[in-house]
Order: C-alpha cells, then structure tokens, then sequence
C-alpha cells in the first residue's frame, strides 16, 4: 500500500496538473519532460527537493491514467470530423417567469413551427426559456410583457449533426465545452436531441466558433 506521504504527494501532484489543462494536455501526447515537470512542481509548491522521486513517480503513474482519456479523445475527434453543422442566425432567448399560462406559449409556437422557424422551449425549476427567431419577439412580448425576466438577442444557434456513435462514446459535449471555454466563447444555452447536439452563442462569435468546428 501507498504511504500517508506518498498519497498526498500523488494528490499534489495531480492537482497540479489538472489546474494548468496545457500540462494536462502535454502530458497527454507524451511531450512532458517528467523530470522537469517533477522540478517546476517542487518550485511552484515549495517542496523539500528530497519529495523529487515521489513526484516523478506519480507523473509517471498519472500519464498512464491519461493515456487512456488520449484514446478516447480519437474517438471523440473522429465523431466530430464526420459532424456536420447548421446555422441560425437573428435568434432570441427569452427568460420567462415560470408561472406563466402555458396555452399561450404553445400558440405561438404553433405559429412559428408554421412558418419553419426554431423554436425550444427549456423549463427549469424557477423559469422557463423561450429560444426563437426574433421576428416573434414582438408576439412574446406582447403576450407575456409582463412575465419577462431577461432578453438576449444577436444570437446564433449552431447545430451539430453528427453520427450515432455520439451516443456511447463519453466526452464529446465535456470536450466542446472545454474547446469553447479555453477560447473564451460564451454558451448562452445548449440542447441536445439524439445525434443532434445544439448550441447558443453570441453572433460576433460565430466566425470563430466555425474555425474551432473545423475538426
């Protein structure tokens, strides 16, 4: 069994790591130096340099761990070259309080599904979001004018279509996310509905999102 020692060392080590995703994602590909990794570590914490082998070791043992996620991420990379991807743009989202009288949000969604727009209703514990074209802004708020609570517009809803393999291969949406976040890409909302994987974004961020989706 490992020691007292040896255990908090290999936590140490491993938060680290998982705090600094260049690390992690390094280490990943097998481009880590683990002696210099072991040295940056002791520095940043302060270590006796004595704790130096028990670092190394549990570099060591952590690539073996991430070795696997590396695996999994060419799968995860192999669905999303063969997604393909649709835009909406003049959409809305509509944050409405939730004790609304839900007939009249389902004529107009009746009217909108009429005309071949989008529209999603998300009901949570405390409200309910309304994402549409925001031609039928002027219907929503005149309907529910006073049950609105927030309004965003200049969205875009992108669609990933992809295979159906998405269904049981773990990590594809934790993997988006992660992509969208490390490039500093705002998610207003995301749904999702068997293969089809939707996201809710600012337009000025479109023509970056389209670069990152080119997998």
């Amino acid at each position: 069994m490992l020691g007292v020692v040896e255990i908090n060392i290999t936590k140490l080590t491993e938060s680290y790591i998982l705090n600094f995703p260049s690390v992690k994602d390094a280490l990943k590909k097998g481009l880590i130096n683990y002696s210099s990794l072991a040295r940056k570590i002791i520095k940043d914490k302060n270590l006796d340099k004595k704790s130096f082998d028990a670092i190394l070791i549990a570099c060591r043992r952590y690539y073996r761990k991430v070795k696997e996620e590396a695996s999994n991420e060419e799968k995860i990379l192999s669905i999303l070259k063969s997604s393909k991807v649709e835009i909406k743009n003049k959409v809305a989202a509509i944050v409405l309080e939730k004790d609304i009288h839900m007939p009249n949000l389902l004529n107009i969604e009746n009217k909108v599904k009429k005309q071949n727009e989008i529209f999603h209703i998300i009901e949570g514990a405390t409200a309910i979001t309304v994402i549409t074209s925001e031609e039928f802004l002027p219907e929503i708020n005149k309907v529910f004018r006073n049950k609105i609570m927030k309004k965003s517009q200049d969205l875009v809803e992108i669609t990933l279509k992809s295979p159906k393999e998405i269904e049981t291969t773990a990590g594809v949406i934790s993997y988006l996310y992660s992509l969208f976040g490390e490039n500093n890409i705002n998610i207003y909302e995301t749904m999702s509905c068997w293969t089809d994987t939707l996201f809710l974004i600012e337009e000025k961020d479109l023509s970056r999102v389209m670069e990152l989706l080119r997998f």
